[in-house]
């Protein structure tokens, strides 16, 4: 069996979070951070922003059981800006969600998700607004997201989805899994190892 990761589908319910500019400092608060470990950062995405809601009696998406299990988020404009961190996407993936699909994303936002495996994919206005609009109506509904194609699939909808071609390709091929690759040829690693005096020497 393939030690790689291959990512060209991703399906399940819809998750919609409206606003631009949503920085890292929201998706995880720099108090959550953990030097060592990213253990436990999904308990803790958008805290702030859940409190901040909650006084004012608007409950944040992350915080309602029904998008509990959801997979794919819809997300607006320039969404992971800020500060670089890489716990941000880590924190995402681990709540549950396996794809971003929104209008822009921040440069490094974007190549810290592609770094862990979580596709992040850009869609017009028109059909981000749609998506979230048709969660929020029926958190049930399911969408899919199909790299191959670049489309997204929801209900009789097609839309249209892009991405940079080297991330559509890392994704669909694995070569996203560093670490998948270097297990998927074991053998050649050794073997290089054991040529390397300042490894086979100790």
């Amino acid at each position: 069996m393939s030690a790689v990761v291959r990512i060209a589908r991703v399906e399940g319910r819809v998750i919609p979070l409206r606003g631009l500019d949503i920085d890292t400092d929201r998706i995880i608060p720099a108090r959550f951070l953990r030097v060592i470990t990213f253990e436990g950062l999904e308990q803790h995405v958008f805290e702030d922003d859940i409190a901040s809601r909650a006084e004012k009696g608007d409950p944040h998406p992350f915080a309602q059981e029904r998008y509990a299990g959801a997979r794919i988020l819809v997300v607006n404009r320039n969404f992971g800006c800020g500060s670089s961190r890489e716990h941000a996407p880590q924190a995402l993936q681990r709540w549950g969600i396996a794809a971003v699909v929104g209008e822009s994303f921040s440069e490094i936002f974007f190549g810290n998700s592609i770094a862990i495996g979580l596709p992040c994919v850009t869609a017009s206005a028109d059909d981000l607004e749609w998506l979230q609009a048709r969660a929020e109506a029926d958190p049930t509904a399911t969408a899919t997201l199909d790299l191959t194609t670049t489309t997204l699939q929801a209900g009789d909808r097609r839309i249209a989805i892009s991405a940079p071609a080297s991330a559509i390709e890392a994704f669909v091929t694995g070569a996203w899994d560093a670490t998948g690759l270097l297990l998927e040829d074991a053998a050649a690693v050794k073997a290089t190892a054991a040529r390397l005096p300042y490894v086979s020497g100790f």
